[in-house]
């Protein structure tokens, strides 16, 4: 049985996906330290997962909501999408799968004319079509009430229509083996058709994406032209990049 402050820290990471030390000392008015043996006790029951200053909810099979993944990492994903906007030129053609970290490569793109650009994602859909310069294109499917991702057989159809210049691709999570993770087998279906109709595969992900795991396999790294990530944690990871001409790009190297 877990104590009161335990259930209430699990819903509190449910809501938002991860919680700090910091935060929870204040919010239950006990010291760091208690709220360190009560994450500590929660990761042993694979509840949470330890991160640098606090945890993350730890599930093999269900993701954090759609909006508590905005808020998590946001300042990386940004710094991400800058760089990534940087990379596409204008009057190119791109598709951007499911994802909060590749909707926020859409913001970063939105100044770019003669764009098309072919999704699932209503969210960039709908973030982009105000833009008279930007053509959208838009998968037809089931739509996924959690987060607005057009899945299923014929969105799958509908993407393996095009040949792009670019695939923007995010992942829930990323294995030491290189392997590319995510929790639905009917958008991972979608983002490999994705990734086998474009001339260059960019991965965006931020560094939580290391710490966490997920059920269903999209790809691997080595299929991927460029990584676009704030931090590589893993040596190994690197190395695989090294040995497959994957481009890895560390945007938390040009902080200040």
């Amino acid at each position: 049985m877990l104590i009161p402050r335990h259930n209430e820290i699990l819903e509190l990471a449910r809501r938002n996906g991860r919680v700090s030390v910091d935060d929870l000392a204040k919010r239950f008015d006990v010291s760091p330290q208690t709220i360190r043996k009560d994450l500590n006790e929660l990761c042993d029951r694979r509840l949470l997962a330890r991160t640098h200053g606090g945890a993350l909810l730890s599930s093999g099979i269900e993701n954090v909501g759609y909006e508590a993944r905005r808020i998590i990492s946001s300042r990386e994903k940004a710094d991400i999408a800058t760089h990534v906007a940087s990379m596409i030129p204008d009057n190119a053609s791109l598709s951007i799968n499911i994802g909060t970290t590749t909707e926020a490569v859409a913001q970063a793109l939105l100044q770019h004319q003669g764009l098309m650009v072919i999704t699932n994602n209503i969210n960039v859909a709908s973030l982009m079509r105000g833009y008279s310069q930007i053509e959208v294109v838009i998968a037809g499917g089931v739509v996924r009430h959690s987060d607005g991702g057009i899945v299923g057989e014929a969105a799958v159809d509908f993407m393996s229509q095009f040949k792009v210049d670019f695939a923007i691709i995010g992942a829930s999570a990323i294995d030491p083996d290189g392997s590319l993770l995510d929790y639905d087998y009917r958008e991972v279906r979608v983002t490999q058709t994705i990734m086998q109709n474009a001339r260059h595969v960019i991965l965006v992900a931020d560094s939580t994406k290391f710490e966490r795991t997920a059920p269903v396999r999209v790809g691997h790294l080595s299929q991927v032209t460029t990584f676009v990530t704030d931090h590589c944690p893993s040596d190994h990871l690197l190395q695989t990049a090294q040995e497959h001409d994957v481009a890895l790009v560390e945007t938390g190297s040009f902080d200040d």
